[in-house]
Protein backbone atom coordinates (compact mmCIF):
# COMPACT_ATOMS: atom_id res chain seq x y z
CA UNK A 1 0.00 0.00 0.00
CA UNK A 2 1.30 3.43 -0.94
CA UNK A 3 2.18 5.71 1.97
CA UNK A 4 0.55 8.72 0.29
CA UNK A 5 -2.98 7.28 0.62
CA UNK A 6 -5.28 9.23 2.95
CA UNK A 7 -5.13 8.06 6.55
CA UNK A 8 -8.04 10.12 7.90
CA UNK A 9 -11.55 10.88 6.75
CA UNK A 10 -10.82 14.53 6.02
CA UNK A 11 -7.92 13.63 3.73
CA UNK A 12 -10.10 11.05 1.97
CA UNK A 13 -12.74 13.67 1.22
CA UNK A 14 -10.13 16.07 -0.13
CA UNK A 15 -8.67 13.35 -2.39
CA UNK A 16 -11.87 13.29 -4.43
CA UNK A 17 -12.70 9.69 -3.52
CA UNK A 18 -16.15 8.64 -4.78
CA UNK A 19 -17.71 5.51 -3.26
CA UNK A 20 -19.01 2.82 -5.60
CA UNK A 21 -20.60 -0.55 -5.02
CA UNK A 22 -18.95 -3.90 -5.58
CA UNK A 23 -21.07 -4.51 -8.68
CA UNK A 24 -20.02 -1.10 -10.04
CA UNK A 25 -16.36 -2.01 -9.46
CA UNK A 26 -16.74 -5.35 -11.23
CA UNK A 27 -18.59 -3.77 -14.13
CA UNK A 28 -16.13 -0.91 -14.63
CA UNK A 29 -13.05 -3.13 -14.42
CA UNK A 30 -14.61 -5.72 -16.75
CA UNK A 31 -15.38 -3.00 -19.30
CA UNK A 32 -11.74 -1.92 -19.13
CA UNK A 33 -10.62 -5.52 -19.72
CA UNK A 34 -12.95 -6.01 -22.67
CA UNK A 35 -11.78 -2.77 -24.28
CA UNK A 36 -8.16 -3.82 -23.76
CA UNK A 37 -9.01 -7.28 -25.18
CA UNK A 38 -7.79 -8.97 -22.03
CA UNK A 39 -9.32 -12.33 -21.00
CA UNK A 40 -11.76 -12.48 -18.12
CA UNK A 41 -10.11 -15.60 -16.69
CA UNK A 42 -6.55 -16.87 -16.73
CA UNK A 43 -6.07 -20.64 -16.90
CA UNK A 44 -9.69 -21.42 -17.78
CA UNK A 45 -9.90 -23.35 -21.05
CA UNK A 46 -12.82 -24.38 -23.24
CA UNK A 47 -15.28 -21.72 -22.08
CA UNK A 48 -14.43 -18.88 -24.48
CA UNK A 49 -17.61 -19.22 -26.53
CA UNK A 50 -19.95 -20.56 -23.83
CA UNK A 51 -19.43 -19.80 -20.14
CA UNK A 52 -17.23 -16.70 -20.41
CA UNK A 53 -19.74 -14.63 -22.46
CA UNK A 54 -22.49 -15.57 -19.99
CA UNK A 55 -20.30 -14.51 -17.05
CA UNK A 56 -19.48 -11.21 -18.72
CA UNK A 57 -23.16 -10.49 -19.38
CA UNK A 58 -24.04 -11.28 -15.76
CA UNK A 59 -21.33 -8.96 -14.41
CA UNK A 60 -22.29 -6.14 -16.76
CA UNK A 61 -25.89 -6.53 -15.64
CA UNK A 62 -24.93 -6.52 -11.95
CA UNK A 63 -26.41 -9.96 -11.32
CA UNK A 64 -25.80 -12.45 -8.56
CA UNK A 65 -24.57 -15.66 -10.17
CA UNK A 66 -25.14 -19.39 -9.78
CA UNK A 67 -22.62 -21.62 -11.56
CA UNK A 68 -24.37 -24.92 -12.21
CA UNK A 69 -22.35 -27.91 -13.37
CA UNK A 70 -20.87 -31.29 -12.57
CA UNK A 71 -17.75 -31.85 -10.50
CA UNK A 72 -14.42 -30.69 -11.88
CA UNK A 73 -15.75 -27.98 -14.21
CA UNK A 74 -13.77 -25.08 -12.70
CA UNK A 75 -16.76 -23.45 -10.99
CA UNK A 76 -14.90 -22.47 -7.83
CA UNK A 77 -11.84 -21.43 -9.80
CA UNK A 78 -13.89 -19.00 -11.87
CA UNK A 79 -15.49 -17.57 -8.74
CA UNK A 80 -12.08 -16.98 -7.16
CA UNK A 81 -10.82 -15.37 -10.36
CA UNK A 82 -13.43 -12.60 -10.06
CA UNK A 83 -11.29 -11.04 -7.32
CA UNK A 84 -9.06 -9.67 -10.09
CA UNK A 85 -11.98 -7.44 -11.21
CA UNK A 86 -12.14 -5.64 -7.87
CA UNK A 87 -10.28 -2.38 -7.25
CA UNK A 88 -6.86 -3.15 -5.80
CA UNK A 89 -7.38 -1.03 -2.66
CA UNK A 90 -10.47 0.45 -0.98
CA UNK A 91 -10.72 2.67 2.12
CA UNK A 92 -12.46 1.35 5.25
CA UNK A 93 -13.17 2.78 8.66
CA UNK A 94 -10.30 1.61 10.84
CA UNK A 95 -11.44 -1.13 13.24
CA UNK A 96 -14.71 -1.84 11.46
CA UNK A 97 -15.66 -5.53 11.47
CA UNK A 98 -17.67 -5.20 8.26
CA UNK A 99 -15.42 -3.00 6.11
CA UNK A 100 -17.50 0.17 6.41
CA UNK A 101 -16.99 2.72 3.66
CA UNK A 102 -15.89 5.95 5.42
CA UNK A 103 -18.32 8.00 3.33
CA UNK A 104 -21.19 5.47 3.48
CA UNK A 105 -20.99 3.76 6.90
CA UNK A 106 -23.65 1.20 7.78
CA UNK A 107 -22.59 -0.24 11.15
CA UNK A 108 -23.29 1.34 14.53
CA UNK A 109 -19.57 1.24 15.33
CA UNK A 110 -18.55 3.22 12.25
CA UNK A 111 -21.35 5.75 12.57
CA UNK A 112 -20.53 6.41 16.23
CA UNK A 113 -16.80 6.71 15.49
CA UNK A 114 -17.34 9.18 12.65
CA UNK A 115 -19.77 11.21 14.75
CA UNK A 116 -17.20 11.34 17.56
CA UNK A 117 -14.05 12.10 15.54
CA UNK A 118 -15.36 13.65 12.35
CA UNK A 119 -12.64 14.28 9.76
CA UNK A 120 -10.06 12.81 12.16
CA UNK A 121 -11.63 9.36 11.85
CA UNK A 122 -8.78 6.94 11.04
CA UNK A 123 -8.88 5.20 7.66
CA UNK A 124 -7.41 1.81 6.75
CA UNK A 125 -6.94 0.39 3.25
CA UNK A 126 -8.17 -3.08 2.30
CA UNK A 127 -6.58 -5.09 -0.51
CA UNK A 128 -8.86 -6.91 -2.95
CA UNK A 129 -7.48 -10.31 -1.89
CA UNK A 130 -8.96 -9.69 1.56
CA UNK A 131 -12.40 -9.04 0.10
CA UNK A 132 -13.05 -12.62 -0.92
CA UNK A 133 -14.93 -15.03 1.33
CA UNK A 134 -15.71 -18.63 0.46
CA UNK A 135 -17.89 -21.08 2.35
CA UNK A 136 -18.56 -24.72 1.58
CA UNK A 137 -22.23 -25.43 2.20
CA UNK A 138 -22.71 -28.34 4.59
CA UNK A 139 -25.82 -29.43 6.49
CA UNK A 140 -24.30 -28.27 9.79
CA UNK A 141 -23.93 -24.63 8.70
CA UNK A 142 -26.02 -22.38 10.96
CA UNK A 143 -27.54 -18.92 10.69
CA UNK A 144 -25.01 -17.79 13.29
CA UNK A 145 -22.16 -18.93 11.02
CA UNK A 146 -23.41 -16.93 8.06
CA UNK A 147 -25.29 -13.99 9.61
CA UNK A 148 -24.11 -13.72 13.20
CA UNK A 149 -25.29 -14.06 16.79
CA UNK A 150 -25.48 -12.13 20.02
CA UNK A 151 -22.23 -12.20 21.95
CA UNK A 152 -22.93 -12.54 25.70
CA UNK A 153 -19.41 -11.42 26.61
CA UNK A 154 -19.85 -8.18 24.66
CA UNK A 155 -23.24 -7.67 26.27
CA UNK A 156 -21.81 -8.11 29.76
CA UNK A 157 -18.75 -5.92 29.18
CA UNK A 158 -20.73 -3.11 27.56
CA UNK A 159 -23.72 -3.59 29.90
CA UNK A 160 -26.06 -3.66 26.92
CA UNK A 161 -29.27 -5.50 26.14
CA UNK A 162 -29.15 -8.40 23.69
CA UNK A 163 -31.31 -6.40 21.30
CA UNK A 164 -28.57 -3.77 20.88
CA UNK A 165 -26.63 -4.34 17.64
CA UNK A 166 -23.37 -3.49 19.38
CA UNK A 167 -23.43 -6.91 21.08
CA UNK A 168 -23.59 -8.77 17.77
CA UNK A 169 -20.78 -11.00 16.62
CA UNK A 170 -21.10 -10.74 12.84
CA UNK A 171 -21.06 -13.85 10.69
CA UNK A 172 -19.38 -14.43 7.35
CA UNK A 173 -21.92 -12.58 5.22
CA UNK A 174 -21.79 -9.18 7.01
CA UNK A 175 -18.00 -9.48 7.20
CA UNK A 176 -18.06 -9.81 3.39
CA UNK A 177 -19.59 -6.34 3.02
CA UNK A 178 -18.06 -4.63 -0.05
CA UNK A 179 -16.62 -7.90 -1.29
CA UNK A 180 -17.29 -11.25 -2.97
CA UNK A 181 -19.07 -14.01 -1.10
CA UNK A 182 -19.02 -17.49 -2.61
CA UNK A 183 -21.06 -20.45 -1.38
CA UNK A 184 -20.06 -23.78 -2.88
CA UNK A 185 -22.61 -26.61 -3.23
CA UNK A 186 -25.56 -24.37 -2.41
CA UNK A 187 -28.23 -27.15 -2.38
CA UNK A 188 -26.52 -28.70 0.66
CA UNK A 189 -27.62 -25.74 2.80
CA UNK A 190 -30.67 -26.40 4.93
CA UNK A 191 -33.81 -24.60 3.67
CA UNK A 192 -33.99 -22.34 6.72
CA UNK A 193 -30.43 -21.15 6.04
CA UNK A 194 -31.32 -20.48 2.42
CA UNK A 195 -34.24 -18.38 3.64
CA UNK A 196 -31.78 -16.18 5.53
CA UNK A 197 -29.81 -15.67 2.31
CA UNK A 198 -33.02 -14.92 0.47
CA UNK A 199 -33.80 -12.11 2.90
CA UNK A 200 -30.36 -10.58 2.33
CA UNK A 201 -30.61 -10.81 -1.44
CA UNK A 202 -34.13 -9.40 -1.47
CA UNK A 203 -34.35 -6.87 1.35
CA UNK A 204 -30.96 -6.45 3.00
CA UNK A 205 -32.53 -7.35 6.33
CA UNK A 206 -30.51 -9.30 8.88
CA UNK A 207 -32.45 -10.85 11.75
CA UNK A 208 -30.60 -12.16 14.80
CA UNK A 209 -32.20 -13.65 17.89
CA UNK A 210 -35.59 -12.17 17.18
CA UNK A 211 -34.68 -8.52 16.63
CA UNK A 212 -34.30 -6.83 13.28
CA UNK A 213 -31.13 -5.19 12.13
CA UNK A 214 -31.22 -3.18 8.93
CA UNK A 215 -27.88 -3.51 7.17
CA UNK A 216 -27.81 -2.54 3.47
CA UNK A 217 -24.99 -4.96 2.72
CA UNK A 218 -23.08 -4.51 -0.53
CA UNK A 219 -22.03 -8.00 -1.64
CA UNK A 220 -21.51 -9.78 -4.94
CA UNK A 221 -22.92 -13.27 -4.35
CA UNK A 222 -21.63 -16.19 -6.40
CA UNK A 223 -23.06 -19.65 -5.80
CA UNK A 224 -21.98 -23.00 -7.20
CA UNK A 225 -24.14 -26.10 -7.44
CA UNK A 226 -24.02 -29.61 -8.85
CA UNK A 227 -27.17 -30.90 -10.61
CA UNK A 228 -26.68 -34.19 -8.77
CA UNK A 229 -27.38 -32.44 -5.46
CA UNK A 230 -30.90 -31.48 -6.53
CA UNK A 231 -32.00 -35.11 -6.20
CA UNK A 232 -29.46 -36.71 -3.89
CA UNK A 233 -28.93 -34.24 -1.06
CA UNK A 234 -31.13 -31.19 -1.35
CA UNK A 235 -32.38 -28.37 -3.51
CA UNK A 236 -32.26 -24.62 -3.89
CA UNK A 237 -35.50 -23.27 -2.47
CA UNK A 238 -37.68 -21.61 -5.07
CA UNK A 239 -37.67 -18.06 -3.57
CA UNK A 240 -33.86 -18.04 -3.38
CA UNK A 241 -33.45 -19.50 -6.87
CA UNK A 242 -35.80 -16.83 -8.18
CA UNK A 243 -33.61 -14.06 -6.69
CA UNK A 244 -30.37 -15.35 -8.23
CA UNK A 245 -30.51 -13.42 -11.47
CA UNK A 246 -28.10 -15.47 -13.62
CA UNK A 247 -27.72 -19.23 -13.63
CA UNK A 248 -24.78 -20.22 -15.84
CA UNK A 249 -24.25 -23.79 -17.00
CA UNK A 250 -20.70 -25.14 -17.09
CA UNK A 251 -19.51 -28.18 -19.04
CA UNK A 252 -16.61 -30.54 -19.65
CA UNK A 253 -14.01 -29.92 -22.42
CA UNK A 254 -15.49 -30.25 -25.89
CA UNK A 255 -12.44 -32.02 -27.33
CA UNK A 256 -9.35 -33.94 -26.23
CA UNK A 257 -6.97 -31.06 -26.98
CA UNK A 258 -8.66 -28.75 -24.48
CA UNK A 259 -8.76 -31.52 -21.90
CA UNK A 260 -5.05 -32.22 -22.37
CA UNK A 261 -4.26 -28.52 -21.96
CA UNK A 262 -6.17 -28.42 -18.67
CA UNK A 263 -4.51 -31.59 -17.40
CA UNK A 264 -1.03 -30.32 -18.24
CA UNK A 265 -1.73 -26.95 -16.62
CA UNK A 266 -2.92 -28.52 -13.36
CA UNK A 267 -0.17 -31.15 -13.16
CA UNK A 268 1.62 -30.97 -9.81
CA UNK A 269 4.45 -33.46 -10.34
CA UNK A 270 7.83 -32.44 -8.82
CA UNK A 271 10.19 -30.68 -11.21
CA UNK A 272 12.93 -33.27 -10.82
CA UNK A 273 10.44 -35.99 -11.66
CA UNK A 274 9.33 -34.23 -14.85
CA UNK A 275 12.98 -33.77 -15.80
CA UNK A 276 13.61 -37.52 -15.41
CA UNK A 277 10.47 -38.82 -17.13
CA UNK A 278 9.37 -38.25 -20.72
CA UNK A 279 5.64 -38.38 -21.42
CA UNK A 280 4.95 -38.77 -25.17
CA UNK A 281 1.84 -37.17 -26.61
CA UNK A 282 0.29 -40.59 -27.28
CA UNK A 283 0.19 -41.30 -23.55
CA UNK A 284 -1.41 -37.93 -22.84
CA UNK A 285 -4.10 -38.64 -25.44
CA UNK A 286 -4.81 -42.08 -23.96
CA UNK A 287 -5.15 -40.67 -20.44
CA UNK A 288 -7.52 -37.95 -21.59
CA UNK A 289 -9.52 -40.52 -23.53
CA UNK A 290 -10.10 -42.52 -20.33
CA UNK A 291 -12.14 -39.63 -18.92
CA UNK A 292 -14.12 -39.37 -22.15
CA UNK A 293 -14.92 -43.07 -22.06
CA UNK A 294 -15.95 -42.78 -18.41
CA UNK A 295 -18.36 -39.93 -19.16
CA UNK A 296 -20.11 -42.11 -21.75
CA UNK A 297 -19.90 -45.40 -19.87
CA UNK A 298 -23.03 -47.28 -18.80
CA UNK A 299 -21.15 -48.32 -15.66
CA UNK A 300 -20.52 -44.75 -14.48
CA UNK A 301 -23.12 -42.41 -12.97
CA UNK A 302 -23.33 -39.63 -15.55
CA UNK A 303 -25.27 -37.36 -13.20
CA UNK A 304 -22.28 -37.38 -10.86
CA UNK A 305 -19.84 -36.57 -13.65
CA UNK A 306 -16.16 -37.37 -14.16
CA UNK A 307 -13.90 -34.63 -12.89
CA UNK A 308 -10.82 -33.32 -14.67
CA UNK A 309 -9.04 -34.35 -11.48
CA UNK A 310 -9.22 -37.93 -12.78
CA UNK A 311 -6.89 -37.22 -15.70
CA UNK A 312 -4.61 -35.06 -13.55
CA UNK A 313 -4.19 -37.82 -10.95
CA UNK A 314 -3.85 -40.43 -13.70
CA UNK A 315 -1.04 -38.56 -15.45
CA UNK A 316 0.77 -37.98 -12.16
CA UNK A 317 0.47 -41.70 -11.37
CA UNK A 318 1.83 -42.74 -14.77
CA UNK A 319 4.80 -40.40 -14.45
CA UNK A 320 5.52 -41.80 -10.99
CA UNK A 321 5.37 -45.37 -12.33
CA UNK A 322 7.95 -44.56 -14.99
CA UNK A 323 10.18 -42.78 -12.47
CA UNK A 324 10.00 -45.74 -10.09
CA UNK A 325 11.16 -48.08 -12.87
CA UNK A 326 14.07 -45.79 -13.72
CA UNK A 327 15.14 -45.60 -10.08
CA UNK A 328 14.96 -49.37 -9.61
CA UNK A 329 16.92 -50.02 -12.81
CA UNK A 330 19.54 -47.35 -12.12
CA UNK A 331 18.55 -45.39 -15.25
CA UNK A 332 18.93 -41.63 -15.48
CA UNK A 333 15.67 -41.12 -17.36
CA UNK A 334 12.56 -43.01 -18.38
CA UNK A 335 9.88 -42.93 -21.05
CA UNK A 336 6.31 -43.72 -20.09
CA UNK A 337 5.06 -47.02 -21.55
CA UNK A 338 1.59 -48.34 -22.34
CA UNK A 339 2.10 -50.86 -19.54
CA UNK A 340 2.49 -47.95 -17.11
CA UNK A 341 -1.16 -47.11 -17.70
CA UNK A 342 -2.05 -49.84 -15.20
CA UNK A 343 -0.96 -47.28 -12.61
CA UNK A 344 -4.02 -45.15 -13.41
CA UNK A 345 -6.43 -47.70 -11.90
CA UNK A 346 -6.31 -46.20 -8.36
CA UNK A 347 -6.86 -42.73 -9.85
CA UNK A 348 -9.93 -43.97 -11.73
CA UNK A 349 -11.55 -45.96 -8.93
CA UNK A 350 -11.33 -43.01 -6.55
CA UNK A 351 -12.78 -40.49 -8.99
CA UNK A 352 -15.91 -42.15 -10.43
CA UNK A 353 -19.32 -42.99 -9.03
CA UNK A 354 -20.71 -46.28 -10.34
CA UNK A 355 -24.31 -47.17 -11.13
CA UNK A 356 -25.72 -50.55 -10.08
CA UNK A 357 -24.26 -52.39 -13.09
CA UNK A 358 -20.86 -50.90 -12.39
CA UNK A 359 -21.01 -51.91 -8.73
CA UNK A 360 -21.78 -55.45 -9.85
CA UNK A 361 -18.70 -55.47 -12.06
CA UNK A 362 -16.52 -53.91 -9.37
CA UNK A 363 -14.57 -50.63 -9.52
CA UNK A 364 -11.24 -52.15 -10.58
CA UNK A 365 -12.79 -54.15 -13.40
CA UNK A 366 -14.61 -51.03 -14.61
CA UNK A 367 -11.34 -49.10 -14.49
CA UNK A 368 -9.59 -51.72 -16.64
CA UNK A 369 -12.58 -51.73 -18.98
CA UNK A 370 -12.32 -47.94 -19.44
CA UNK A 371 -8.59 -48.20 -20.04
CA UNK A 372 -9.21 -50.87 -22.67
CA UNK A 373 -11.83 -48.75 -24.40
CA UNK A 374 -9.44 -45.79 -24.51
CA UNK A 375 -6.72 -47.88 -26.14
CA UNK A 376 -9.18 -49.49 -28.55
CA UNK A 377 -10.76 -46.24 -29.75
CA UNK A 378 -7.54 -44.25 -30.01
CA UNK A 379 -5.99 -47.11 -31.96
CA UNK A 380 -8.94 -47.12 -34.39
CA UNK A 381 -8.38 -43.43 -35.07
CA UNK A 382 -4.66 -43.82 -35.81
CA UNK A 383 -4.46 -47.13 -37.68
CA UNK A 384 -6.66 -49.04 -40.17
CA UNK A 385 -9.66 -50.73 -38.57
CA UNK A 386 -8.43 -54.22 -37.58
CA UNK A 387 -11.87 -55.76 -38.03
CA UNK A 388 -12.32 -54.42 -41.58
CA UNK A 389 -8.75 -55.34 -42.51
CA UNK A 390 -9.41 -58.89 -41.36
CA UNK A 391 -12.53 -59.15 -43.52
CA UNK A 392 -10.75 -57.75 -46.58
CA UNK A 393 -7.96 -60.29 -46.26
CA UNK A 394 -10.49 -63.13 -46.43
CA UNK A 395 -12.40 -61.78 -49.43
CA UNK A 396 -12.02 -63.18 -52.89
CA UNK A 397 -11.39 -61.34 -56.14
CA UNK A 398 -8.71 -59.54 -58.05
CA UNK A 399 -8.71 -56.40 -55.89
CA UNK A 400 -7.91 -57.97 -52.54
CA UNK A 401 -6.32 -55.48 -50.12
CA UNK A 402 -3.56 -56.90 -47.99
CA UNK A 403 -4.25 -57.01 -44.25
CA UNK A 404 -1.67 -54.60 -42.73
CA UNK A 405 -1.64 -56.67 -39.53
CA UNK A 406 -1.21 -60.05 -41.17
CA UNK A 407 2.51 -60.52 -40.48
CA UNK A 408 2.07 -59.47 -36.84
CA UNK A 409 -0.89 -61.80 -36.29
CA UNK A 410 0.88 -64.70 -38.00
CA UNK A 411 3.97 -64.10 -35.86
CA UNK A 412 1.97 -65.00 -32.79
CA UNK A 413 0.80 -68.29 -34.27
CA UNK A 414 3.90 -69.88 -32.81
CA UNK A 415 5.45 -67.21 -30.62
CA UNK A 416 4.79 -65.30 -27.43
CA UNK A 417 6.11 -61.95 -26.25
CA UNK A 418 6.30 -61.00 -22.58
CA UNK A 419 6.44 -57.30 -21.73
CA UNK A 420 7.39 -56.63 -18.13
CA UNK A 421 6.57 -53.24 -16.67
CA UNK A 422 9.79 -53.08 -14.67
CA UNK A 423 12.16 -54.19 -17.44
CA UNK A 424 14.96 -51.91 -18.60
CA UNK A 425 14.45 -49.85 -21.73
CA UNK A 426 16.84 -51.93 -23.82
CA UNK A 427 15.24 -55.22 -22.82
CA UNK A 428 11.79 -53.77 -23.46
CA UNK A 429 12.76 -52.56 -26.94
CA UNK A 430 14.48 -55.88 -27.72
CA UNK A 431 11.34 -57.87 -26.87
CA UNK A 432 9.21 -55.71 -29.18
CA UNK A 433 11.78 -55.94 -31.97
CA UNK A 434 11.24 -59.71 -32.18
CA UNK A 435 7.70 -59.27 -33.52
CA UNK A 436 7.70 -59.58 -37.30
CA UNK A 437 6.31 -56.57 -39.13
CA UNK A 438 5.61 -54.54 -35.99
CA UNK A 439 8.17 -51.79 -36.53
CA UNK A 440 7.35 -51.64 -40.27
CA UNK A 441 3.69 -51.02 -39.47
CA UNK A 442 4.52 -48.19 -37.05
CA UNK A 443 6.95 -46.51 -39.43
CA UNK A 444 4.47 -46.86 -42.29
CA UNK A 445 1.63 -45.08 -40.48
CA UNK A 446 3.41 -42.73 -38.05
CA UNK A 447 6.23 -40.63 -39.48
CA UNK A 448 8.76 -38.45 -37.65
CA UNK A 449 8.94 -40.62 -34.54
CA UNK A 450 12.21 -40.84 -32.68
CA UNK A 451 13.54 -44.18 -31.44
CA UNK A 452 11.97 -43.90 -27.98
CA UNK A 453 8.58 -43.11 -29.46
CA UNK A 454 8.82 -45.99 -31.92
CA UNK A 455 9.20 -48.38 -29.01
CA UNK A 456 6.13 -46.87 -27.34
CA UNK A 457 4.06 -47.09 -30.52
CA UNK A 458 5.08 -50.71 -31.12
CA UNK A 459 3.80 -51.57 -27.66
CA UNK A 460 0.64 -49.58 -28.36
CA UNK A 461 -0.02 -51.58 -31.55
CA UNK A 462 0.11 -54.86 -29.62
CA UNK A 463 -2.35 -53.59 -27.02
CA UNK A 464 -4.57 -52.15 -29.75
CA UNK A 465 -4.68 -55.44 -31.67
CA UNK A 466 -5.44 -57.28 -28.43
CA UNK A 467 -8.34 -54.92 -27.72
CA UNK A 468 -9.67 -55.69 -31.23
CA UNK A 469 -9.23 -59.44 -30.66
CA UNK A 470 -6.67 -59.89 -33.44
CA UNK A 471 -4.07 -61.30 -31.04
CA UNK A 472 -4.30 -62.65 -27.52
CA UNK A 473 -3.20 -60.99 -24.32
CA UNK A 474 -3.04 -62.33 -20.81
CA UNK A 475 -1.95 -60.76 -17.57
CA UNK A 476 1.38 -61.51 -15.97
CA UNK A 477 2.57 -60.42 -12.57
CA UNK A 478 3.94 -56.99 -13.42
CA UNK A 479 3.31 -57.18 -17.15
CA UNK A 480 1.45 -58.72 -20.08
CA UNK A 481 1.93 -61.69 -22.40
CA UNK A 482 0.93 -61.47 -26.05
CA UNK A 483 0.30 -64.57 -28.10
CA UNK A 484 -2.13 -66.42 -30.35
CA UNK A 485 -5.74 -65.45 -29.68
CA UNK A 486 -7.03 -69.04 -29.65
CA UNK A 487 -4.34 -70.28 -27.26
CA UNK A 488 -4.89 -67.31 -24.99
CA UNK A 489 -8.62 -68.01 -24.86
CA UNK A 490 -8.02 -71.67 -23.98
CA UNK A 491 -5.70 -70.61 -21.15
CA UNK A 492 -8.26 -68.19 -19.79
CA UNK A 493 -6.51 -65.06 -21.03
CA UNK A 494 -9.58 -63.90 -22.91
CA UNK A 495 -10.93 -62.81 -19.55
CA UNK A 496 -8.05 -60.40 -19.18
CA UNK A 497 -9.52 -57.49 -17.27
CA UNK A 498 -7.83 -55.02 -19.56
CA UNK A 499 -9.76 -56.36 -22.57
CA UNK A 500 -12.64 -54.24 -23.86
CA UNK A 501 -15.64 -56.08 -25.20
Amino acid sequence: MSKDRPSHLGELKESGYIPRTVKEELRANLIARIKARQPLFDGIHGYVDTVVPAMERAILAGHSINLLGLRGQAKTRMARSLVALLDEWIPVVHGSEINDDPLVPISRYAKDLIEEKGDATPIAWLHRDERYTEKLATPDVTVADLIGDSDPIKAANLKLDYSDERVIHFGLVPRSHRGLFVINELPDLQPRIQVALFNILQEGDVQIRGFKLRLPLDIQFVFTANPEDYTNRGAIITPLKDRIQSQILTHYPENLEIGMRITQQELRSPKEQLARVRVPDLVRVLIERIAWEARDSDFVDRKSGVSARLTISALESVISAAERRALRNGEERAVVRIGDLQAVVPAITGKIELVYEGEQEGPEKVAHHLLGLAIRNVFSGLFPDPAKSKKRSRSEGAEIKVDPYRSIVEHFDGHQVDLHTESELKAHAKALATVTGLLDLVEGHQVELDEEEKVLWCEFVLHGLAEHSRIGRSSLIGGARFGDLFSTMLSGGSEDEGQAH
